[in-house]
Formats: C-alpha cells, structure tokens, sequence
C-alpha cells in the first residue's frame, strides 16, 4: 500500500452515548473502555488489517477527548478530523468529512459498532458493480426491530421497510458503506440531513444501489448490555 493508492475510511464518532450513560461517563461512545483500551483502538485496528492509510473521524461531542488521545496519527494511519459545530446528521456528516478525502470510493462505518466485515471482498463487490453506492447487510432473526432492505438479482436493493413492517429472518442495513462521491454531486442534499432517510431510501428505486450480505462478527456497544460483553469477546 502506497500513498500512490490510497485507502481512506470515514468514521461516524461524533454520538452522545445517551444509552451508556449509566456506565461510561464524560466520553463520547467511541471512547468508551473496552478491556483498558478506547473501543476505537479495535476499529482503527481493523482497518490497519485491510491496509487502509487515512481515517476521517466526523466528531463532534467532547470530540477533544478523542483528539488527545489518538492526535493525528494511530501506527500507520493518518487520522483527521471533521469535527461539526452542530449536528449535521449522518449524511450530514460524511458529506463534510468526504471533504477531507481525496479518494473517488470512501468506507464509512459507525465508531460505536463493530462489524468485522471482510473489506477485501467488499471493496471488490462495490468496484465491479461499479456502484454510487454499496451497503453491508447483516442477517437477524427479527427484522422488526430494525427495518429491513431486500436484494434483488445481482445484489440491487429492491426494497427497504420501516420498522415493525415485515417480521421473521431477514437482512438488516449493517452500517457499512462504500460510497462513490458522485453521488453527492448526483443527489445534492442540504447541509444536515439523514443519509439513511433522505438519500438511500429516498432514491434507491431511481438508483443502482447494492447490498452484499455479510455473516462477520457484530457487536454495537451503545448497548449497556452489549457493552459488557465486548469486554470479554473482543
């Protein structure tokens, strides 16, 4: 991996941790302890495994105490930061840290989940699709909870449901993306918006949107309950 052929990540780190709040104090949830290190160490770890050499982090509460402890560099990855006034929403977000990447194709994914997604095989799967957009899915025993996403032929995504409108075993939007920067110029969106609920549900009937199924390991710590259990499984 050369500075020739970069491999840049954004990171959506910039949660309130409402729901760990009776567990882990004063951080943002990237930050929160797992086994004495900041949950984030296992994620930069993770992309250092898939040779990526820059990482965005789009922060914004108590984004200082990520700043200080990571800096600007974490063993082979540069580390920048898009740190928001207010909160843009998710779209929001990675539209202001894409600013900062040079790379026509970015990764996204969440600072407070864990999905060990093969990204070899999926920056494979995006590249010949040659897709605007390309999404992990995670399969779960009750799309209820969640909504669901449906896959047609050749992996497009044919549907999305909202929550609690189909039941039973299905796939799930993992929170994992590779996303071509042309479709910000395609679909332009205000300053704050949803990437979710305005850009990917909105216009995935008129696009070429597609999804690769992924049965790597999951654990999303803004759970108190899965919090604890990323200390021992991780």
């Amino acid at each position: 991996m050369t500075k020739n052929n970069p491999k840049q990540a954004i990171i959506l780190a910039g949660g309130f941790g409402t729901r760990l709040q009776g567990v882990v104090k004063d951080v943002p949830k990237p930050m929160a302890p797992v086994n004495g290190l900041p949950f984030l160490t296992y994620i930069l770890d993770y992309l250092i495994e898939y040779q990526y050499n820059k990482v965005i982090l789009s922060v914004g509460y108590l984004h200082e105490k990520i700043e200080a402890y990571f800096g600007n560099q974490y063993k082979s990855l540069e580390i920048d930061y898009a740190v928001e006034t207010e909160p843009l929403g998710t779209g929001g977000g990675i539209l202001f840290a894409m600013s900062k990447c040079v790379t026509d194709n970015v990764l996204v994914i969440n600072g407070d989940t864990m999905f060990k997604v093969d990204l070899a095989e999926f920056e494979q799967f995006h590249a010949e699709k040659n897709a605007l957009l390309s999404i992990v899915l995670r399969e779960v025993e009750d799309v209820s909870r969640y909504g669901s996403v449906t896959i047609g032929n050749d992996n497009l995504i044919v549907l999305f449901a909202e929550k609690q409108v189909t039941f039973g075993r299905g796939y799930i939007n993992g929170g994992v993306y590779l996303i071509n920067r042309e479709l910000f110029r395609k679909y332009p969106q205000p300053q704050k918006f949803s990437f979710e609920k305005d850009l990917m549900t909105r216009f995935y009937r008129q696009e070429l949107f597609y999804a690769m199924p992924s049965d790597g390991y999951f654990i999303d710590i803004g759970i108190p309950e899965d919090y604890a259990r990323a200390q021992t499984e991780l």
